[in-house]
């Protein structure tokens, strides 16, 4: 089953000129402390993923990777949202709503957002690609891999994945930056789906690879 790559290969694949990292869905009525899923957000938090893709999202900085964070949200009053799912109507129905403007839709801490980041909006439907500005926005900016990172593996990122692949992207996925519930169907995505399509690595050998000697702009080690 495909996965790994050689330190070479991910290297190639993670250039800093040609790589873009995207955050699915870490927005506070997600994964914060007062979330609409309050059992994806604790698995978020107590795994560590939320600290990791704020480490990979530091790391990007330095090293000139751009980053997209891509947010779920709802106007209050409904207009345009999906409805056409179990999911979508159950959303409907939560205490917390991704409200346009509200708080639930701000990025979540520790993550930092840049001034030079972009934050992509969507109104409907499951992916963080399919209908947004995202896939015009990668190809404007010269991508050719996506490292996918954020939440749900159940839901969003295969889609994100799925879709970067569709699209001609090489998608990249740090197997500890992203979260689902329960725990361990994460692993058995990965194993079972992900690895088929895309490169599976970790948060430590991305950053790894943007802080190699000689590299502009290089992550220095810490």
């Amino acid at each position: 089953m495909p996965s790994k790559q050689s330190k070479e290969q991910l290297a190639e694949q993670l250039d800093p000129a040609t790589t873009v990292l995207l955050t699915v869905e870490c927005q506070q009525g997600v994964v914060g402390h007062d979330s609409a899923l309050p059992e994806l957000a604790k698995e978020a938090r107590s795994s560590g993923v939320l600290t990791r893709i704020a480490r990979l999202v530091a790391g990007a900085h330095e090293s000139g990777v751009q980053v997209v964070h891509a947010v779920a949200e709802r106007r209050p009053d409904g207009r345009g949202a999906s409805l056409n799912a179990r999911l979508f109507r159950a959303a409907s129905r939560l205490p917390v709503q991704q409200h346009t403007g509200s708080t639930a839709v701000r990025v979540a801490a520790p993550i930092e957002v840049a001034d030079e980041d972009f934050v992509v909006r969507r109104l409907h439907g499951l992916s963080p690609l399919a209908g947004t500005d995202v896939d015009a926005l990668l190809r404007n900016l010269g991508c050719r891999t996506l490292v996918v990172t954020g939440v749900s593996a159940n839901v969003a990122i295969p889609n994100a994945v799925f879709d970067a692949v569709n699209l001609g992207y090489t998608a990249v996925v740090p197997a500890d930056a992203i979260a689902g519930v329960p725990a361990e169907y994460t692993p058995a995505m990965i194993r079972n789906t992900l690895a088929l399509v895309a490169t599976i690595t970790t948060t430590d050998e991305a950053l790894a690879c943007w802080r190699r000697p000689g590299r502009q702009g290089a992550v220095t080690p810490g």
